[in-house]
């Protein structure tokens, strides 16, 4: 009986490694097609809003099509219309107004 138990004992081990083999594909699919690709571009979209100087033309989260009057720390001061001035984060800016957009 003991030979018996050892071999279904050692059968479960390997058939549950089995098991969790399609879940860790999958997710490496997922991280290489999706995730990957998706922080590359959360870090150019970094790099280029610290970079942004006065005078480029940006379209916030909510769409707001703006051009860059003023710059702070962690905000902008955008001017939209004549006389028009809007004070945003730099995190609510999505992209560059134009034909480069967002790098």
């Amino acid at each position: 009986m003991s030979v018996l138990s050892l071999t279904i004992a050692q059968t479960n081990g390997a058939s549950g490694l089995a098991n969790f083999l399609p879940f860790i594909l999958i997710f490496a699919i997922f991280y290489f097609l999706l995730i990957a690709p998706m922080r590359k571009k959360q870090k150019a979209l970094a790099v280029w809003i610290a970079a942004l100087k006065k005078g480029d033309k940006v379209i916030t989260t909510g769409g707001i099509y703006g051009e860059v009057y003023a710059l702070e720390d962690e905000t902008l001061v955008l001017k939209v219309a004549d006389n028009v001035r809007l004070k945003v984060k730099r995190s609510a800016i999505a992209e560059a107004q134009g034909e480069g957009g967002t790098p």
